[in-house]
């Protein structure tokens, strides 16, 4: 059964459709449901007569592979691209290896074409385009009958216009067809409210060169020492501390709602590797990885939507896209820190699911970007966010350079530290049975501290 906005779009884009209008785009916070959206139009494109064929492009091979499941079910075909199929899901990364055959298909049929998380591909012109976006615009837009553009966070880290996208000028704010917000969601019950919880320390020492430096707060020492964010989250008492946050309150949503899962967002493989082995052998956790270095990854997340694993950790095959409704707590430790990637993130546990307890709880440290991420929560398209237009394209190949420099200084694996840093002992942390921390908003626990962010009160 279509939930109401799913209807209500769906409807919108259909009409718009029948009025010669072939571009749509739909924003809908993560976890709100836009690939039976997608799935529900082009059942319709069918059934009116008005397409031939349906094909899907997305960033992932997971998030493919859920969108071929979703559209197999409704439109009742194998979605494989065989014989018999009416469509196929292929990746962005995919369409430069398409033959030609494959686009004479295209031309010669009316094809329904959907782009989910299109902010993946960034450009209104082939010449600002990246890869993706070059493909979008150079092969797949023309060819096209109807599009369909969707996104749970439309925007970009480096600012740039997003394909297909429309800009109010001079603001530069997205104008998209049909918006459905995290407010909306949760007022509906179809996204849950999330927690988020900051956690901190009152007494940090750093000893570089056989001095010691005392802090207190992480903000503090990272403004006024050469020690990284990386120090702290493969630090292993702080990974203990915010691992041991997490297990406490899986394990009270697991007391109602026995399949409940949890997720961490780790920053490399070894870093992943310490997780499991701090979740299995400190904390008695059953846990299972899945990264880019194995060999299916696509069957370890299937096995571990379908069973009652506790906790599965993950570089970035679940950061956007991914349905696994039954994961409610999240334990982020990446070394991305970018607002687009919060949001994905937070967006793997807003999913409902039919359990009775439907709180959603992440766990980070209280880093400056995490911390003004947590607090811009409930704006749908934060104002840092929208596209902002160059002066020139000198400008724009700097700011494309500076990003690039500011996403491979997150992305590289922790290198040895100049100096050590030392965490003072943890404390127990309890919740109450109303499932909130013991504080309104902050709860000091001898040398840390948690900050817990409501959002939509």
């Amino acid at each position: 059964m279509l939930r109401k906005w799913q209807l209500e779009c769906s409807e919108i884009a259909l009409q718009k459709y029948k009025t010669n209008q072939n571009h749509f785009f739909c924003q809908a916070t993560p976890g709100a449901g836009k690939t039976v959206l997608a799935a529900t139009i082009a059942s319709r494109l069918l059934q009116d007569d008005m397409i031939d064929l349906v094909l899907c492009f997305s960033p992932s091979l997971a998030v493919s592979d859920g969108i071929k499941r979703t559209f197999s079910q409704t439109l009742n075909c194998t979605f494989n691209g065989g014989l018999g199929s009416i469509g196929q899901s292929l990746t962005y990364q995919s369409i430069q290896f398409l033959n030609g055959e494959f686009w004479r298909t295209l031309r010669n049929h009316r094809v329904f074409v959907v782009f989910d998380e299109i902010h993946h591909c960034s450009g209104l012109e082939i010449e600002n385009a990246n890869v993706w976006g070059q493909q979008v615009l150079t092969k797949v837009q023309g060819l096209a009958t109807y599009t369909l553009a969707m996104s749970g966070t439309p925007w970009r880290s480096d600012s740039l216009p997003i394909v297909m996208g429309e800009y109010s000028d001079p603001d530069g704010v997205l104008l998209v067809d049909y918006q459905y917000t995290l407010k909306q969601a949760i007022a509906d019950k179809v996204c849950r409210s999330p927690k988020i919880v900051l956690v901190d320390n009152e007494h940090l020492s750093v000893t570089s060169d056989k001095k010691v430096e005392s802090f207190t707060s992480i903000l503090e020492m990272i403004k006024q020492t050469k020690t990284s964010y990386q120090s702290v989250i493969h630090n292993q008492e702080a990974m203990e501390y915010l691992l041991s946050l997490g297990c406490k309150k899986l394990a009270d949503i697991r007391s109602h709602a026995p399949e409940a899962g949890g997720l961490v967002v780790a920053s490399s493989v070894n870093h992943a590797q310490t997780i499991k082995e701090i979740l299995s052998q400190k904390y008695a956790q059953t846990v299972v990885i899945v990264t880019y270095r194995h060999e299916e990854p696509l069957a370890e997340i299937d096995r571990y939507r379908q069973n009652n694993t506790q906790w599965i950790v993950s570089i970035g095959m679940i950061s956007e896209g991914t349905d696994i409704p039954r994961l409610q707590v999240c334990c982020h430790m990446s070394s991305v820190k970018t607002e687009l990637y919060f949001r994905q993130v937070l967006g793997r546990i807003l999913r409902m699911s039919g359990a009775v307890n439907q709180q959603a709880w992440l766990f980070t440290f209280a880093e400056q970007s995490l911390i003004e991420f947590a607090e811009r929560i409930e704006q749908d398209i934060p104002e840092s966010c929208m596209f902002a237009k160059m002066k020139n394209q000198v400008d724009l190949e700097f700011d494309i350079q500076k990003n690039k420099l500011k996403d491979n200084s997150c992305l590289e694996e922790r290198n040895e530290m100049n100096g050590q840093l030392k965490w003072s002992s943890t404390a127990n942390i309890d919740f109450n049975s109303n499932g909130s921390l013991d504080a309104l908003d902050e709860l000091r626990l001898g040398t840390f501290k948690q900050r817990v962010i409501s959002a939509f009160l």
